[in-house]
């Protein structure tokens, strides 16, 4: 080789690195944005900027943009824990608040458009389940097949109280898809799974999110038969529990009590008196969960002007249709 072919060679392995060494440097630079913009948007507090605003219209145009968004970054840094509980927790709510609470509103006539949402609700509940679980999976290597073999209370005893939150919505999204459709046998036979994990989330956590967790327990009794894990005698235990935990701030346990129990009781004045006190309570007054409470108060308003659906001995002229 000349000395002229050389120092080429010689040229081209350093353009070569230097060129190499930024291209290397921009990638970490761009992981480093792309984690630093992920631990911002699922940082403590990020929550409220949803849960916090008063004007459910608003929020519930937003959430589907947030919702790819979050899933963008995820598919970029796909081990974020923040992002995955985010994301998966986001699809949970999004179809509770914004698919089936109004399609569950929607008059009987319209009961075409009312099965597409629900179907539309369960697939969304679905997908941020199984967000949820994957995160789960990461950190506890075997875990989505735990309950399937058995070993599902081992791995639970490993986790700690920063689960609690993975724990509870992965529960509800298991859950609230398979309300909707009881009749599914797949998700029916995964009811003691999905209980299993609030269960340890409450002994981690009993007061986590100002008593959702005693919410959850009075709902899941009062609805699920004994033979899948549903407890009567549990109901009002956990009932007062939520109310003592969420300060008597929170409009939601009123109506979730007088839906999940005074309904089926057929007790119309438990029920009104209940929905009566849900609608008197002030957003303003805890800020946090203004959202929260202004959505369970819609809720109050409905099933109260709609108790002839629900109660046979309701007399009324309106029509329902």
């Amino acid at each position: 080789m000349s000395p002229g072919d050389a120092m080429k060679m010689r040229f081209l392995q350093v353009l070569f690195s230097t060129v190499f060494g930024f291209v290397l440097y921009a990638c970490s630079i761009n992981e480093m944005a792309v984690k630093a913009v992920s631990d911002a948007l699922t940082g403590e507090g990020s929550s409220a900027v949803f849960t916090g605003d008063s004007d459910p219209e608003l929020v519930g145009e937003a959430l589907p943009f947030a919702i790819k968004m979050y899933e963008s970054l995820l598919s970029i840094n796909p081990n974020h824990q923040g992002l995955i509980n985010t994301t998966g927790s986001l699809f949970v709510m999004y179809a509770n608040a914004f698919v089936q609470g109004p399609a569950e509103q929607l008059p009987r006539s319209r009961y075409a458009e009312r099965q597409e949402a629900m179907e539309r609700a369960k697939k969304l509940y679905l997908r941020g389940f199984d967000i949820l679980y994957r995160g789960l999976e990461l950190k506890y290597p075997g875990f989505k097949e735990a309950f399937h073999n058995g070993s599902l209370q081992t791995f639970l005893s490993k986790m700690n109280k920063n689960d609690v939150p993975a724990l509870y919505w992965s529960a509800a999204g298991g859950l609230s898809a398979f309300s909707l459709n009881p009749f599914d046998l797949e998700l029916g036979v995964r009811v003691p799974e999905f209980f299993a994990l609030v269960q340890r989330a409450y002994e981690l956590y009993p007061d986590f999110n100002s008593g959702a967790l005693d919410e959850f327990f009075f709902i899941f009794h009062a609805s699920i038969p004994q033979a899948m894990g549903g407890d009567k005698s549990k109901v009002e235990i956990h009932y007062q529990k939520a109310l003592e935990k969420s300060k008597g701030l929170l409009a939601g346990p009123y109506v979730s009590y007088a839906q999940s129990v005074l309904i089926p009781a057929q007790d119309y004045a438990k029920f009104k008196e209940l929905l009566d006190t849900a609608l008197s309570i002030d957003p303003e007054k805890d800020p946090a969960n203004r959202l929260i409470n202004v959505l369970s108060k819609r809720k109050a308003r409905y099933l109260l002007d709609s108790a002839a659906l629900f109660f046979v001995d309701f007399d009324t002229d309106d029509d329902w249709d």
